[in-house]
Formats: C-alpha cells, sequence, structure tokens
C-alpha cells in the first residue's frame, strides 16, 4: 500500500494537500505560555528532557507580539513555497494555559491574516478548563483547528520519572471531551524514554490506535544540554536507542497504526547546538529514508498488521 508521495506511511503533507489542494506551511509561535508542571500548580522543573525554550526551540521570537512573529517567519517560508498558505502553529509550552482572554488576544490576530486556514495548539490534557474547551469549539467552527496533547508514555512508571504530572485518564478523558465536539487531536509520543523496552513503546500506540485520534507526532527521545535528562544521564548512562534500533521500532509502530492516522513527525528534530545525544538525529532526512529503506525491505507499510473489530 502507498500513500501520496510514495510513502508506505499517511504523511502531514499528503494530508494537507488532499485537504487543501496546496502546499500548508505551519509557522511556529511563542505566546510566552509556562506550563502546570513548572510553576507549582502540579509540579516543578517541567519534564526532564524540555529546555528553557519549552520544547519551542524553532517558534518565533517571544520578545515580539504574536503577528510579527507570524509574519517574520512568513516571509522566510513564502521564498521556498510562493503559493502556499498558512497555520498558525502555537508550539513552546502549554497553549491553553491561561484565561480564555489571553488565549483570544493571541488566537484572534492570527485567524485575521491573509492566506491563515488552521491552529494547531500544542497543549497537555490536564491544561484545558470547560471554559476553554466552549472557545476551543467556537473555534473550531471558524477555522480548521487541531489540539496537539502530550502524552509521550501511558507507562505510569516512565510518566513519573519525566515529571509529566498528569494521569493516563486524564488524557483519555481529554481526548474524549475533545472528540464530543468534533476538534481534531494528535498525540505527541516519545520513543526512547529511559528504561522503556520496544514492546512498552509498541504498548502505547496500540492503546493510542484504539482511541479517537487524528494523528500522531513520533519523537526520538534526545538529551539537551542544561536539562534534568542529561544530569539523569550522566549519573545513570541509561540505554540511548541507536539509529537501527529506532528505524525498527518506528516500523513496527506504523504497522499497528489505522491507515487513516495522519504521521504528523517521524522524528526527533533537535537544536544541533543543545543536542548532547544521539549524535545521528542530526541527519534527518538520513532517517526518514532509512525508515522509507526497511519499510520497503520488509514490504510492509502503515497499518498492516492492525486487527480490525
Amino acid at each position: 500500500m502507498l500513500f501520496f508521495n510514495n510513502k508506505r506511511y499517511y504523511t502531514l503533507d499528503s494530508f494537507y494537500k488532499e485537504k487543501f489542494h496546496t502546499k500548508i506551511a505551519k509557522v511556529s509561535l511563542n505566546g510566552n505560555f509556562t506550563c502546570p508542571n513548572r510553576d507549582g500548580s502540579k509540579g516543578v522543573g517541567g519534564c526532564i528532557y524540555c529546555s528553557n525554550m519549552l520544547s519551542g526551540e524553532y517558534a518565533g521570537n517571544s520578545k515580539t507580539d504574536i503577528v510579527t512573529q507570524f509574519e517574520t517567519i512568513k516571509k522566510v517560508m513564502l521564498n521556498k513555497w510562493p503559493n502556499a498558505k498558512f497555520i498558525g502553529y502555537f508550539q513552546a509550552g502549554t497553549n491553553t494555559y491561561a484565561p480564555v482572554s489571553k488565549l483570544k488576544s493571541l488566537f484572534e490576530p492570527i485567524l485575521k491574516l491573509d492566506n491563515v486556514v488552521g491552529l494547531n495548539i500544542a497543549t497537555r490534557p490536564d491544561a484545558i478548563s470547560d471554559e476553554c474547551l466552549d472557545y476551543l469549539t467556537d473555534l473550531n467552527k471558524r477555522t480548521y483547528l487541531t489540539i496537539e496533547l502530550g502524552l509521550q508514555t501511558i507507562h505510569d512508571k516512565t510518566s513519573k520519572l519525566i515529571n509529566r504530572c498528569h494521569t493516563l485518564e486524564e488524557f483519555e478523558v481529554m481526548v474524549k471531551k475533545l472528540r464530543e465536539r468534533n476538534i481534531n487531536v494528535v498525540v505527541h509520543i516519545i520513543n526512547g524514554l529511559p528504561y522503556e523496552t520496544k514492546e512498552m513503546m509498541l504498548e502505547t500506540v496500540k492503546y493510542l490506535n484504539n482511541l479517537d485520534i487524528q494523528g500522531i507526532k513520533i519523537h526520538m527521545l534526545h538529551i539537551l544540554k542544561n536539562t534534568k535528562l542529561e544530569k539523569l544521564y550522566e549519573k545513570e548512562k541509561f540505554h540511548v536507542l541507536t539509529k537501527e534500533e529506532y528505524i525498527d521500532i518506528v516500523v513496527s509502530e506504523l504497522e499497528l497504526l489505522r491507515p487513516n492516522i495522519v504521521i504528523h513527525r517521524i522524528t526527533g528534530d533537535p537544536k544541533v547546538s543543545d543536542l548532547i545525544e544521539p549524535t545521528w538525529l542530526i541527519k534527518k532526512f538520513v532517517v526518514l529514508n532509512d525508515i522509507d529503506k526497511e519499510l520497503k525491505k520488509r514490504n510492509t507499510y502503515q497499518g498492516k498488521k492492525v486487527i480490525t473489530k
């Protein structure tokens, strides 16, 4: 089975071209949000792998207003894709963790810009209030809205180790609430979390495949400078996946995912200057090409091992 672009999995680019009939570019923005596991409401210090940029290394400059961020990045993207349309991607921090008045002050100006067709909002399952849900429901009627929920793993022991500070039940409840409102859900997972086995990573994907989700982001754990993860790695030297191990796991995960789940990301994308391990992640396109080669070598594809009920 081949999807668009001759890939054996359902890429985000294919999905966007199918839906919008043109190139869609995501503009990463920084709304100066914090997180409930940083400010003390759930925990302190944040997730152990997260940098001070709160996963917003490629987002806009938080010292400028949100429209200036958008227009600056958009200008660069138009040089590459002159006919593109855009999605505002609120990436850094927990982007629903604020009063709705603040959310409106950031989201609404982006929707008013030319050729903006949607919003992607990255957040946590424990950081969407009922009032926020009502606002997201309204947004979903006016634009193409996607809520990205960080999960990372279904395993409680790992979740505690990485300081997620929310439960699997909270995650499942929020997915249900969002889907009841017909809001698209994309879930983030991380392969290679400390002490997880391949089978544990596959269990996370099997669990997600049985939920009503529309997309997934598969990350490779990367150890960044000046993080709690760096200190843990220096102390315990836990195993970091090799490129070959990672590719094997990703291909096995793709086989377990329904063909209609869009693969928004399939590898990590660390800032090179901050990366400690694994150094093979620097060559992103090599990893992507090797995943394609392994899928072809095994004569397999996304959804091959999904058991339909």
